[in-house]
């Protein structure tokens, strides 16, 4: 695991996240495509609590606390009951990507990491270098999610217009 790789990689997809959401109003923030689908602002939230309550938790616990049950989360329950469409976007981002550093200048502390220590979880034994990779891949897919809501916004506010000359979406 070079985990130096790693924290550069999720140094972009952070800096990716605050460059596709830039210049959105707080009104284009707390848009949804339809009830069922999250804001940008939730996604925004949702990384937020994930870098805080998840992935580098879950490692440090792999790491070092061998044999003690992980705190529980409850990623989709949190979008409601933390009420994240109702926060302050630029709080939001900032919180996120000031978070983001802390972690990124925590994996660089580590020390020799046993990367192969594993966790029993639910579902089956889960290494801390699967969380590691894991959570650079989970910031590809909410980049994903947010340049999807960045598309349905845009060609919702550009209607009546047709969009279909830019190419398949």
């Amino acid at each position: 695991m070079d985990v130096e790789q790693v924290a550069a990689r999720m140094a972009e997809s952070a800096a990716a996240i605050r460059a596709v959401l830039a210049g959105i109003t707080d009104a284009q923030a707390r848009w949804k495509p339809d009830p069922d689908s999250w804001s940008m602002l939730e996604v925004v939230n949702h990384l937020w609590d994930e870098e805080r309550e998840d992935f580098r938790q879950r490692i440090d616990y792999t790491l070092h606390r061998p044999g003690e049950t992980w705190p529980p989360i409850d990623p989709a329950g949190w979008v409601t009951a933390r009420r994240y469409n109702e926060r302050d976007p630029a709080e939001s981002m900032a919180g996120f990507l000031t978070l983001r550093e802390d972690s990124l200048a925590w994996l660089r502390t580590l020390q020799a990491p046993g990367w192969q220590a594993a966790y029993q979880a639910p579902w089956g034994e889960i290494t801390a270098a699967d969380l590691l990779a894991s959570w650079a891949a989970h910031d590809l897919l909410h980049l994903r999610q947010l340049v999807e809501l960045r598309w349905a916004l845009t060609t919702r506010e550009l209607e009546p217009y047709r969009v279909a000359y830019a190419g398949e979406w």
